[in-house]
């Protein structure tokens, strides 16, 4: 039996940061030996919101590299485009046509960015999460490494699968696989430096909220020089009253690589002035490897392009394959 096939994937919406990296793309580096792994730029899910056109193809191309720079082996992993494999735009429509309108409007989600952006709201913004099952189906995934609050989506994911199963198919996976949710548990939601009820996010119009993988050490230093805190002295995990300090300890642990009885013991009497030097140094030479491996990716074009179109063609033979299995399904006749 071969390996279970993983699919995951992150928006071209700016610069990839630590809530991105420890708390998605290292644990798909770290468990890539175990999968056949697909890793997409979902860039039709970044247009959900205003943008900058030329913005989002230099943002795709930075993503990917930066996937590379974090420790994607291609020996294990295909990397690749979204847009550039035109199934996923054809299943989202027909997996439209099968999924009631009252599940799109129950999306947690949904209604939270639709608050935010009011009359500006669109309808690729309620159709998101059937764009997001077209992804994972085309693929036919086993496992979905996805976050607590992305849970709900792949709950979606598996109820439209079953539907088109039960209408147009024998039952269980007998025209599209259901997919399995891989959350782990440790780095899951890193929080935001200004506020620590807060999920670390590419969408927060302050700066210092977040720490990107390609900020230099300047930057990094000065945002956690400061980010917010509390004035008890002595530091811990999991108190609720302090939110911050647990963010800021867990980043320390996930960064350190230590384990939390060690940086419990190690941080228990300290102050946030001897604190937050010792977790800008860790995080700066944390990040030193990925940042140094991204400027020797971005410098060869022709390779990262190359990287691309491999990937695409792999990609695409597979979602062709999958297409087809559901047009045949729906009824639709084939090209003559």
């Amino acid at each position: 039996m071969g390996k279970q096939r993983v699919l995951s994937g992150v928006q071209p919406t700016g610069n990839l940061h630590l809530g991105n990296y420890l708390g998605a793309i290292r644990n798909w580096v770290e468990r890539q030996y175990e999968y056949e792994n697909f890793f997409c730029v979902v860039d039709l899910h970044a247009i959900t919101v205003p943008h900058d056109p030329a913005q989002l193809a230099a943002d795709t191309y930075t993503i990917a590299a930066l996937y590379l720079a974090c420790g994607i082996d291609l020996e294990n992993s295909t990397i690749f485009v979204q847009s550039h494999i035109p199934a996923h735009s054809e299943l989202t429509w027909l997996l439209n046509c099968l999924t009631p309108l009252a599940w799109l409007d129950d999306m947690v989600q949904y209604k939270e960015k639709a608050l935010k952006q009011g009359e500006n709201v669109n309808a690729g913004l309620l159709d998101y999460p059937v764009l997001m099952a077209a992804d994972i189906l085309l693929y036919d995934a086993d496992k979905v490494p996805v976050g607590e609050d992305q849970k709900q989506h792949l709950e979606l994911t598996r109820d439209i699968a079953a539907r088109l199963n039960y209408l147009y198919g024998n039952g269980e996976n007998s025209v599209l696989k259901l997919p399995e949710p891989d959350i782990r548990q440790v780095g899951a939601r890193v929080m935001s430096l200004t506020d620590g009820t807060k999920k670390m996010s590419k969408s927060e119009p302050a700066e210092g909220s977040r720490i990107n993988l390609l900020d230099s050490p300047e930057a990094i230093q000065r945002k956690i020089k400061r980010c917010k805190t509390d004035p008890t002295r002595g530091l811990w995990f999991d108190d609720p009253e302090r939110p911050e300090c647990h963010n800021l300890l867990s980043l320390y642990m996930l960064l350190s690589g230590k384990d939390k009885e060690t940086v419990a013991a190690e941080c228990q009497d300290m102050g946030w002035g001897q604190f937050k030097p010792l977790l800008a140094e860790t995080t700066v030479e944390a990040l030193k490897p990925i940042q140094q491996k991204y400027q020797e990716i971005v410098r060869d074009r022709g390779y990262l392009e190359s990287v691309l179109r491999q990937g695409r063609e792999k990609a695409a033979a597979i979602a062709e394959q999958t297409l087809q299995r559901v047009r045949d399904a729906l009824g639709f006749s084939r090209p003559l």
